[in-house]
């Protein structure tokens, strides 16, 4: 496959959430028909309420998933592997739901930047070798390499993003924030790196555009900050007080293991193919530029603040 795709007139989005919502308004604007999975009639009726066609069907149900109408579809696979374990049983369930006569045009799959796992600081391309150390990690590198396999032995082109922390209008840590947790010390507060949910959104349809089999492409602004001055800024931001900040020794006796597993595994994500391959042109390159814009829309109602800090 050597020229550039266009984007499939049918497309199907497993894992329709906030990203997935975001990406379905950008495809409408092509005439696509889009579809979405749902696993309950509250979230088809959600989807519905965002032009988007419900495909009932339960990821942790292979039952549900015989009819899964992905023939000749874009599939967006955003779905989040579930909780426990090394392993993604909805990512194998999925490959085992699309047989020979299924098969879509091309998969476009959210991965997370936490498969390279602790780099000590050190710039990271797709070059690098991954290496998951938690098990939130590892069920991602396995999801990666079954949907992989999968698209070699079908033909089916396969293309992976791997993601940093997201970011934007309902993605800021404000329940954090306002419970006060500690953060850990700005001179010891390690490298962290982020992508707004819009810029992703756009990526993730350049891909389905313009990406190639096999290709796997690091989705960041490139600008790698640290988390205490991203906690910083959006305290600012939203007119709250700066959280306490501890040193590392009292940060592993007070937060929990999420938290400091992304202290404890550094990495600067190196965007470079991203913004070459794909040709994009980042609307909020920069924390700065990202935040200015959500504050823009503090004002409007039925704004949640309310988010993820994974990267």
């Amino acid at each position: 496959m050597n020229e550039e795709n266009k984007m499939s007139k049918n497309v199907l989005i497993i894992g329709c959430g906030d990203i997935g919502v975001r990406v379905a308004r950008l495809v409408q604007q092509t005439g696509s028909k889009i579809s979405g999975l749902a696993r309950s009639e509250g979230s088809a009726e959600r989807l519905r309420a965002f032009g988007i066609e419900p495909v009932m069907g339960n990821l942790d149900d292979a039952a549900s998933l015989t009819d899964l109408p992905t023939a000749g579809k874009l599939v967006f696979y955003f779905a989040s592997p579930p909780g426990g374990g090394p392993v993604d049983g909805r990512m194998r369930k999925f490959c085992q739901a699309v047989d020979s006569g299924q098969l879509p045009s091309k998969v476009v799959y959210i991965s997370t930047s936490g498969v390279y796992g602790d780099c000590g600081g050190e710039w990271v391309t797709e070059e690098t070798a991954i290496n998951p150390q938690t098990s939130r990690a590892q069920r991602r590198a396995d999801a990666e390499a079954i949907l992989q396999e999968w698209g070699r032995v079908h033909d089916v082109p396969v293309v992976v993003l791997r993601v940093t922390g997201i970011y934007g209008p309902g993605r800021l840590p404000l329940a954090r924030i306002q419970q006060g947790h500690p953060i850990l010390r700005e001179e010891e507060s390690p490298p962290t790196n982020r992508i707004y949910a819009d810029d992703l959104a756009a990526v993730c349809v350049r891909a389905a555009e313009k990406a190639m089999a096999g290709d796997i492409f690091n989705v960041s602004d490139g600008q790698p900050g640290t988390m205490t001055q991203f906690f910083n800024a959006v305290s600012d931001l939203l007119g709250l007080s700066r959280l306490p900040q501890v040193d590392m020794a009292e940060a592993k006796k007070v937060m929990n293991p999420m938290m400091l597993s992304y202290l404890t595994e550094t990495r600067r994500m190196n965007n470079r193919k991203m913004v070459e391959q794909l040709g994009v042109t980042l609307m909020y390159p920069d924390i700065e530029s990202g935040l200015k814009n959500i504050a823009a829309q503090l004002d409007q109602p039925n704004m949640g603040y309310l988010g993820s800090v994974e990267h």
